[in-house]
């Protein structure tokens, strides 16, 4: 079976459908991964063939006013100023990944299509292919839950303004979708109400551990909740003697990483945190990522190292607890393996990821990025460390996900 997997978004977007294309590829499926440019060499470090969506997007995102609007310190006027910019530079972006979306689909001929809420393409061809596409969802929200708003508004307002946010997400869906149409040349008529209820009559599988999202009994049989999944990232990777020996010398080590998460200031993020760090002779590993922190000149080597690229199940096992941006990835590799967090969200899902994992009891309430100081980030760092029930929750819920195992439901589910 031929099997197109698209996902647009930063690298944590990409990885449930790494951990997907290979679960297929293992049975024998023919995989095409449909991404930005920027992630081929992901796709083809796990032997599968890579298709473009274009660069477009992820230099938009790694723009100065993508780094205001992600995650930057910009508040008030200057943010929302910010993300007008954003939603401006973000048309020529959204019209190549549509066009590469067409193109791909149309010379492929693919028998399924697994994509994510933010491709919108395949909503126009399962029109006409009905059930043969599938949304992966690695976040919550996305469909109704009682005492919930959408995702994106993370928060709760009751019943009925909960239910309309919901509606009001399927609407700019719906809405961003007919644009797509317009921006392909395609003439048929397709009404709003023809993709509102396609969009939620498809096949939606949440790839969230149910242990942090149990399906609601409620739902309808086209949306489940099948566990999460991660593809082996330690293949081409060995760790070095500097990071080896740091880990043989400290115990109770704190690591953090902002991920694929970008923002203007990482030198002065990276200063709070030091400071805080140092002072509190906290040892820990900083992780740059993609540049949301900044390794710098002058900071205690004997307590902290800095790394650019390390693999979460490598390291996570081997340390005590994690400060991290809240993606669903990082927010799952860290509580499988007993650690105790803290989130420091940047947008959207980060918000609501935050209040799970402190409704968890496996650390405590975050601080959005753009509001850390030394003041107000101190007394949650020496919380998380010191705190030893956090620890012993996070222990006690990885316990309950070493139990899961959804690998082969989550299969017969994308190709039934």
């Amino acid at each position: 079976m031929k099997i197109i997997l698209i996902s647009i978004g930063t690298q944590g977007d990409m990885e449930p459908f790494l951990a997907i294309g290979e679960i297929l590829k293992e049975k024998g499926h023919q995989v095409i991964c449909a991404f930005p440019e920027q992630f081929r060499n992901l796709v083809e470090d796990s032997n599968m063939k890579f298709a473009s969506l274009g660069t477009k997007y992820i230099e938009m995102l790694d723009s100065d006013i993508g780094r205001a609007a992600m995650g930057g310190s910009a508040s008030g006027l200057k943010k929302f100023i910010a993300y007008v910019k954003l939603a401006k530079n973000q048309t020529e972006a959204n019209k190549e990944l549509v066009k590469k979306q067409y193109e791909i689909i149309e010379s492929e001929i693919p028998y399924r299509i697994v994509y994510n809420a933010k491709v919108t393409y395949p909503v126009i061809w399962g029109l006409k292919n009905s059930g043969r596409n599938i949304l992966i969802c690695a976040s919550p929200y996305l469909h109704y839950v009682k005492g919930h708003t959408h995702v994106v508004f993370h928060s709760n307002f009751g019943t009925f303004f909960n239910k309309l946010t919901f509606s009001l997400a399927n609407f700019g869906m719906a809405m961003t979708t007919r644009i797509s149409l317009k921006w392909l040349n395609i003439t048929e008529k397709i009404s709003r109400k023809q993709i509102k209820t396609a969009m939620l009559s498809n096949k939606a599988i949440y790839t969230i551990s149910p242990s942090l999202f149990p399906r609601p009994d409620y739902w309808k049989e086209n949306l489940d909740v099948l566990g999460y999944h991660e593809r082996n990232k330690i293949v081409n990777w060995q760790p070095n003697k500097e990071i080896t020996d740091f880990l043989t010398k400290h115990d109770r080590i704190l690591f953090i990483t902002f991920g694929s998460m970008l923002n203007p200031e990482p030198v002065e993020k990276t200063k709070i945190i030091l400071e805080i760090l140092e002072r509190n002779k906290i040892p820990a590993i900083i992780n740059t990522a993609s540049g949301g922190l900044s390794k710098l000149e002058n900071y205690d080597t004997k307590l902290i190292h800095f790394v650019s690229r390390i693999p979460y199940d490598w390291i996570f096992p081997k340390i005590y607890a994690v400060i991290h941006h809240g993606g669903s990835g990082t927010t799952h590799l860290a509580i499988k393996y007993g650690c105790a967090s803290m989130i420091i969200p940047h947008v959207v899902d980060q918000f609501m990821w935050d209040k799970i994992i402190y409704d968890l009891g496996v650390g405590p309430r975050g601080i959005k990025i753009s509001k850390i100081t030394t003041k107000n980030l101190e007394p949650k760092i020496l919380e998380l460390v010191n705190n030893t029930s956090f620890k012993k929750k996070a222990e006690q819920v990885a316990s309950q996900m070493e139990k899961e195992d959804f690998k082969e439901e989550l299969y017969n589910s994308i190709v039934e």
